[in-house]
């Protein structure tokens, strides 16, 4: 197979014609293209549902209303939470026989922790010629059980994943498949506003969930403008990426009062900010079409607009929160911005990134979102400038009772499915949510994101009687290290020993009733590694240049280290 650099960066940021190894056939060579259909769920992939599943003495994050509890018993019939019961004093020991005694399947779960399964507003698979069933498994394996896809993949193997899922017949978490405009219908692109009427009808009755917006033609507002209208007539949802091409036509305010669902990344916000103009000057060197040029221009716009604590700023969050619109920040895919090094040296690459995948993300002017080959310590610092105001706007909007909602762009710029949703967390702590309330933004905030649009309520994205049982039970308490939640763990110190060991990650994730092992699964996606590796994926990567990654010298979070000598050698006198 053809893992060359070049081949991988012929489509730059598609994944369509690509390979990348299927899960079960790992150990026979066999590849598949990234958008072959999902393997079915095999023997052993997964428990249930059940009749009956009683989960044990369990402390409860709802994910709703600031609500913790516990220690309870959690009783789950089929797909459906039945009962959440109190099971006893959280300082004392549990009684050892309590009802219900007719459990078709039990979890010890005392003294764990259970928390709704987490909901991404802004999801993809396929870069770097990954198939789909690769980013279900991570993402599965960090608690990870609904998904936005903005979009997932080709509308026809969206849909078919989406069903699949909801009978339990993959591996995978929920699905919520939204397009582009255009695409899927074969009458061409939307360059008219009764084009792109017709076109949300034409998706409305194809699986499409929702629209996902760009800034960049052949639609511009009036198309846009009709779309979002038809949309809201036919219960779809609507979010946008304001590229830049749009903001001589809209920014985030404009788009919002014309009935925006959500507004994903920062790019919008600060043109509506700007104290004069549409767009913040460029140098003279700029050119969109460059996006190493592109993204460093980014963040300089915090220089033309007002600042933090304005009128103007608390204006426009004003005007935001009467437009009902929700942000979905997606913080931790541009963390390459501001410190590519960290992005670049993450502990978890070495052992679960595909070569293909880390050869898609290195370095170059061909692959979208690869921006960094000049990216040099003043762009660092103009990055980091830029965070700061923007970690403010979420803060902020949330503070005035806006809905800030998860989501993590995954599969660009070192931004693994899965790993991505817990750095997510982090930044939305970093943000100045609490620990608590970033995990309602990746969960029952973006759940009702998802949901209002079809004028009914969520079922899922809380734990609570009568929801869908999505859910992920944990070792430690998230509220505490939200790095606990990291499928590699953390290190912490053995007070016995002195010994630092790695303790964490999701120890099961039930998707729509059924109980997955979460290590096994990332152990399978580590299984994928090792076998795309040994089908020659590293031949074109430079070790010295990529040694963070799965190429380099290090094995990876994971892997055994040698094993101890039996006894210290005696100090020396």
């Amino acid at each position: 197979m053809d893992l060359s650099r070049r081949s991988l960066l012929q489509a730059a940021g598609a994944a369509a014609g690509l390979v990348g190894l299927a899960p079960g056939l790992a150990n026979a060579g066999t590849v598949l293209p990234a958008d072959a259909p999902t393997p079915p769920r095999g023997p052993g992939e997964g428990q249930g549902p059940f009749r009956k599943l009683v989960i044990r003495g369990v402390n409860l994050i709802v994910g709703a209303d600031g609500e913790v509890r516990g220690p309870v018993d959690v009783v789950v019939r089929g797909n459906r939470i039945d009962q959440i019961i109190p099971a006893g004093q959280p300082s004392r020991a549990l009684p050892a026989d309590r009802p219900p005694h007719d459990a078709e399947h039990e979890i010890d779960a005392t003294g764990m922790w259970m928390m709704p399964g987490l909901v991404d507003e802004h999801s993809h698979t396929g870069t770097g010629g990954t198939p789909r069933t690769y980013a279900y498994k991570l993402w599965l394996g960090h608690g990870v059980t609904t998904v936005r896809g903005v979009s997932l993949a080709k509308n026809p193997d969206a849909v078919s994943d989406k069903e699949r899922s909801e009978r339990n017949e993959i591996v995978a978490p929920r699905i919520v498949n939204y397009q582009t405009p255009g695409s899927g219908w074969e009458e061409g692109p939307i360059d008219s506003p009764d084009k792109a009427r017709r076109w949300v009808a034409w998706a409305a009755r194809n699986g499409v969930d929702g629209i996902k917006f760009f800034g960049e033609g052949p639609y511009g507002r009036p198309e846009i403008e009709a779309a979002i209208r038809a949309a809201q007539q036919s219960g779809l949802g609507t979010t946008m990426h304001h590229s830049p091409p749009i903001y001589p036509q809209l920014n985030a305010l404009e788009t919002a009062q014309l009935g925006l669902g959500t507004i994903t990344h920062f790019y919008g916000h600060f043109e509506a900010l700007l104290k004069e103009g549409r767009e913040h000057p460029k140098p003279p060197d700029y050119d969109y079409s460059n996006e190493a040029s592109r993204w460093r221009a980014v963040a300089e716009v915090i220089d033309y607009t007002f600042p933090p604590g304005s009128p103007q700023w608390r204006s426009y969050l004003s005007r935001q929160l009467d437009n009902g619109v929700t942000f979905g920040p997606t913080f931790g895919v541009y963390l390459a911005g501001r410190d590519l090094l960290r992005a670049r040296g993450l502990e978890w690459h070495p052992r679960f990134v595909l070569p293909s995948l880390w050869n898609f993300w290195e370095p170059s002017p061909e692959a979208h979102g690869s921006f960094y080959y000049d990216w040099n310590s003043e762009d660092e610092a103009s990055w980091k400038r830029f965070y700061v105001q923007y970690l403010q706007l979420v803060h902020d909007y949330k503070e005035m009772g806006g809905r800030i909602a998860g989501g993590t762009d995954p599969g660009y710029i070192y931004n693994l499915y899965g790993f991505a949703n817990i750095n997510e967390l982090e930044m939305l702590r970093e943000a100045g949510l609490t620990a608590l309330e970033a995990i309602e933004a990746m969960s029952s905030a973006t759940a009702r994101t998802i949901a209002e649009p079809t004028g009914r309520a969520p079922e899922y994205g809380a734990v609570k009687e009568g929801f869908i049982a999505d859910l992920a039970i944990t070792a430690h308490n998230p509220l505490e290290d939200l790095k606990t939640l990291y499928g590699t763990g953390t290190p912490r110190l053995d007070a016995e020993t002195g010994d630092i060991v790695r303790t964490g990650g999701v120890q099961w994730t039930i998707r729509n009733g059924v109980v997955y092992d979460a290590k096994r699964l990332l152990a399978d996606v580590a299984e994928m590694v090792q076998a795309q590796k040994s089908q020659g994926a590293c031949g074109d990567v430079d070790p010295d240049w990529s040694m963070s990654g799965p190429c380099g010298g290090s094995p990876g979070v994971g892997v055994a280290p040698p094993a101890k000598p039996a006894q210290r050698a005696a100090p020396l006198p």
